[in-house]
């Protein structure tokens, strides 16, 4: 095949192939704890390419700001599909990788090939109503999120006006959970049990297997549901975009929705909540925030510290010179966004201590396949922010922020914990005893989905953490 060689500066490219130039580990207990110095090293040993082993499985790391975007930006020469993976295809990737469940599961952030333009056109049209603010989806979706929002800080709250509360437990990772469920259409309680196995298939820990396929099959159950008597919600709206999804093809796209929502909102808003309450020293954020800046700080912090660190991968279409490696057709390439951003030749453009930032990140991806999603991701997490520092007259943190825990993937990057020192703005307000099912209150859709969650594993959940920070 002739090599497509892209303009790279006078030096030749180095040659040879990703697995003879002896990739290291990227995975490491520097990345868990330190990956910043990591794409460092790798920066200044290999330039903005740098061939790294995920796992057993040899790829090249994209470290560049400059050579992300050539990636992200040119689908046709770095396409998605696990189809393209010429070592997969080659039978060289082992059967029990690692990362192979989270990337078989043929979803629009994973498929490549014709029939992704027509799964995207579809979720495309599927989020407008609930992304665009002059739709009453929109609106609705509002007015949930900022109600789940002030339901959890309530029962937070139950163990006294002020105290020490987990925050990411206790609210940032079940917020956007809800408001997920809110977008399946979950009827009742179902969608919070669904949202406890989330919990775990993300946390990957001994109950994850078991926990996945419950989840999946509750998925495809929802899916069939919607099929066969569609409503006013995300599903229902696909299905209108892509009348032909199965049941399977339409569970595993609402997988990907709850996930990505979950994991990545839930991080941006401890992220931004850490970023406010650490840079009131220096008199700027918590003003920025009163002035109805949340958005704008939400920007900074995924400047700094964006959840998705490292995209699914893409594939060379045919030999092609990126950075100073020729990456042969067929390899897998991982575009970096946290290493995009530190790189020097895009940190050292912005401004230190700007009171406004950047929007030129790659947080969201960048080019035909940016993340569907996200103006419904930043909604939420500004919703859940906004609330989080208007309910709390005093915030601060429980750790010095540099022992904070973090936790990292080959994908994500967040807190394990937030854990906080509060007190609530005014009197701690009662929790509302759950209406009965035969109760008047309980047939109004809103007391009916307050009434069932509060019977629900995730509320049983919250209300232990409440008595275990007590």
């Amino acid at each position: 095949m002739e090599s497509h060689l892209v303009d790279g500066g006078d030096t030749a490219a180095d040659d040879r192939r990703l697995e003879a130039l002896d990739p290291q580990p990227l995975l490491t207990r520097d990345y868990e704890t330190r990956p910043a110095l990591v794409y460092e090293r790798l920066r200044d040993r290999h330039g903005p390419v740098a061939p790294v082993d995920l796992l057993g499985v040899p790829a090249w790391l994209v470290l560049g700001y400059r050579e992300s975007l050539q990636v992200l930006q040119d689908d046709a020469a770095w396409p998605k599909g696990l189809e393209n993976w010429r070592a997969r295809t080659e039978g060289r990737v082992p059967a029990d990788w690692p990362l192979a469940p989270s990337l078989e599961v043929n979803h629009v952030l994973i498929q490549g090939g014709p029939s992704y333009r027509t799964l995207r056109t579809a979720w495309d049209a599927a989020l407008r109503p609930f992304q665009d603010p002059r739709h009453p989806q929109a609106r609705r979706l509002k007015s949930a999120v900022t109600g789940y929002a002030d339901e959890l800080i309530t029962l937070l709250a139950q163990g006294g006006g002020t105290g020490l509360a987990d925050l990411s437990a206790q609210f940032s990772r079940p917020l956007p959970l809800m408001a997920a469920s809110h977008l399946l259409g979950f009827p009742g309680s179902q969608g919070d049990d669904a949202l406890m196995d989330m919990w775990r298939v993300l946390d990957a820990g001994p109950d994850a297997e078991p926990a996945l396929a419950r989840l999946l099959v509750t998925l495809s159950e929802l899916a069939a549901a919607k099929i066969a008597e569609p409503g006013d919600d995300f599903p229902s709206h696909l299905l209108a975009g892509h009348p032909d999804l199965p049941v399977d093809a339409l569970a595993r796209e609402l997988f990907m929705l709850l996930g990505m929502t979950s994991d990545h909102v839930g991080i941006l808003i401890s992220n931004t909540v850490v970023e406010v309450i650490s840079g009131e020293a220096e008199g700027g954020v918590r003003t920025a925030l009163s002035a109805g800046m949340v958005r704008e700080t939400m920007n900074r912090v995924v400047m700094r510290k964006p959840p998705l660190v490292n995209f699914v991968p893409r594939f060379a279409a045919e030999d092609t010179r990126l950075g100073n490696y020729t990456v042969r057709a067929g390899d897998p390439v991982w575009v970096s966004s946290a290493a995009a951003h530190a790189d020097p030749l895009f940190a050292g453009q912005m401004t230190p201590g700007s009171s406004i930032s950047s929007r030129a990140h790659l947080s969201w991806g960048a080019g035909p396949r940016q993340c569907p999603a996200r103006e419904l991701a930043s909604t939420i997490a500004a919703a859940g922010v906004s609330r989080v520092f208007e309910r709390f007259g005093h915030l601060e943190l429980a750790l010095p922020v540099d022992q904070l825990p973090w936790r990292s993937s080959p994908f994500m990057r967040g807190l394990r914990s937030l854990p906080v020192r509060y007190e609530l703005a005014g009197p701690v307000p009662e929790l509302p005893v759950p209406a009965e099912p035969a109760s008047p209150a309980a047939d109004v859709p809103e007391e009916r989905e307050r009434a069932n969650r509060r019977r629900s594993s995730l509320w049983r959940y919250l209300t232990g953490l409440i008595r275990s920070n007590g």
